[in-house]
């Protein structure tokens, strides 16, 4: 229910709200499983959309997918929404279906370039040195002119260091070929993971996330995750390159009265687990600064302790469903989890946590200037659309209907660095193969031209012979280095001047001692 700017949340001693002006500072939905976590989120996505505020969340279950169908009108939800004083009126809301793997909903991909090192390494499970590498790795690609669009390119460019590891390593820092193993190994676990379907062409478009029907309600886009949740690691990787794209893409805007998109990053401890410092400080830096591209980032997870104080602070909306509190750790985290409100003198917070029902979580939102409010009790609003996943065929309908149908579902196979470094590499080959016959051609000429006129001993030589030698060898060298200075252009740079001196030591070398 959206009233005066604001998306009534439930109702505690009064209603709740979260204002939009203040939406895109963030916010966090946590609590054990079963206690009603996704119904909140639903609650929060539907609002939005009346709004006119497109969003995106990741559908762990498959449950999310029934904002796309009304409500069913079940005694439940009615008699929570008569006991918060509205009415249940069922409702359906613009919804687009993604998916990585292209199986129940619109493809989603990115390219390897996009991703980056940082994100590469983390998908790829790379130590501090393997990272390193993909970095030279990435930097020879940006100096070569080297387009890295999918896994084969990655390939490609990973060879061409491994060959030249010798004069790179003088160049970038220690480069090791068994280095260079390691990483092909781990793009082959991720592609029998089928990961790979993620890198390639055609990109996903951020505008395509930003929607709104002809009705003026924000599209809800919804990715598949059930199948994605079977390599964990895609699945954060996938979601902080996303995030890291409408911060990159999207310009400055300031506070506006309501976001230009919310995201939702269900099961966020994904992201955290495990992650180097400096993935870490990114997801810090994306989340501090993202608010000013007008795009609100929501965690949901089961315990704040999942998320790192430096992430944590920057949440000020906060949804607390209840926790359990048997071990000792757990006793813990619900500590935790009490200090992070604004207290109400009218409860004990800790003891709330443990006793909440299903359906009701502690709220406090960010409020007049930005300062949060004291945490209330609060029964959560029933959704208006449907609570629970639509079937196979209802979302094979909608996939059809979509204005996107069509656009992401075939892959694209542009010219990139797998086929420029093996036009590359054919080029090379011909023009050393043609300068090995026309080097032969004129020894031949020149040695019937200066006969010797009968046989000399062995190891001697006559003047005809050494003048014959050294008009050959001057025509050789200008020729061969010819050549190679062509090779070197079209490969460019230090690289094609390295495989050029490669060429000529290699093919014609036998022949220039002679």
């Amino acid at each position: 229910m959206l009233e005066d700017g604001k998306i009534f949340l439930g109702k505690s001693t009064k209603p709740e709200y979260l204002d939009l002006r203040l939406a895109n500072r963030h916010g966090l939905i946590t609590g054990a499983t079963g206690t009603g976590k996704t119904v909140s989120l639903q609650v929060l996505a539907e609002g939005f959309s009346n709004a006119g505020v497109p969003v995106f969340a990741a559908d762990i279950k498959g449950d999310l997918s029934g904002v796309a169908a009304p409500g069913t009108g079940k005694e439940a939800l009615v008699k929570r929404a008569k006991e918060i004083g509205i009415e249940y009126a069922p409702d359906k809301f613009p919804v687009v279906f993604w998916d990585l793997f292209g199986e129940q909903g619109h493809r989603v991909r990115a390219t390897v370039s996009e991703m980056g090192p940082l994100l590469l390494s983390r998908l790829l499970d790379l130590n501090d040195t393997q990272e390193g590498v993909l970095n030279i790795a990435f930097r020879i690609a940006d100096e070569q002119g080297l387009l890295l669009l999918d896994l084969k390119d990655l390939r490609a460019l990973l060879q061409l260091v491994a060959d030249n590891a010798k004069e790179l390593t003088t160049a970038y820092g220690n480069v090791s070929k068994a280095t260079i193993g390691t990483i092909q190994r781990q793009l082959l676990v991720l592609e029998n993971q089928k990961g790979d379907e993620f890198l390639g062409e055609p990109a996903l478009a951020i505008k395509d996330l930003m929607r709104t029907d002809r009705d003026g309600r924000g599209v809800i886009n919804i990715l598949a995750a059930d199948k994605l949740m079977n390599n964990p690691r895609l699945y954060a990787t996938f979601l902080l390159w996303l995030m890291s794209e409408l911060f990159e893409e999207l310009p400055e805007v300031g506070d506006l009265d309501q976001p230009k998109l919310v995201f939702f990053f269900d099961e966020a401890h994904l992201l955290f687990s495990d992650a180097p410092k400096p993935l870490v400080d990114t997801v810090e830096r994306v989340v501090r600064l993202i608010r000013s591209k007008g795009v609100g980032v929501y965690f949901i997870t089961q315990n704040p302790v999942d998320v790192p104080e430096t992430v944590l602070a920057q949440l000020g909306n906060r949804v607390q469903h209840a926790l359990r509190a048997y071990t000792p750790r757990e006793q813990k985290a619900v500590r935790v989890a009490a200090q992070t409100f604004r207290q109400n003198p009218a409860f004990d917070t800790e003891k709330a946590i443990t006793e909440l029902g299903v359906g009701e979580a502690l709220v406090s939102t960010l409020e007049g200037k930005g300062s949060p409010s004291m945490v209330e009790r609060t029964l959560i609003a029933p959704p208006m659309a449907q609570v629970g996943p639509i079937d196979a065929e209802e979302r094979r309908q909608i996939v059809a209907a979509s204005p996107l149908r069509g656009k992401y579902d075939q892959a694209i196979d542009s010219e990139s660095a797998y086929e420029m470094l093996a036009k590359r590499a054919e080029q090379a080959a011909a023009e050393a193969k043609a300068a090995e016959e026309g080097s032969g051609g004129i020894l031949d000429m020149l040695g019937g031209l200066f006969g010797t006129g009968g046989p000399q001993r062995k190891g001697t030589m006559t003047t005809t012979q050494r003048v014959t030698r050294e008009v050959t060898r001057t025509i050789v060298n200008q020729t061969v280095g010819n050549i190679a200075a062509e090779i070197g252009k079209s490969i460019g740079g230090r690289q094609g001047s390295s495989i050029g001196r490669a060429i000529v030591r290699g093919t014609l070398g036998g022949l220039l001692r002679r």
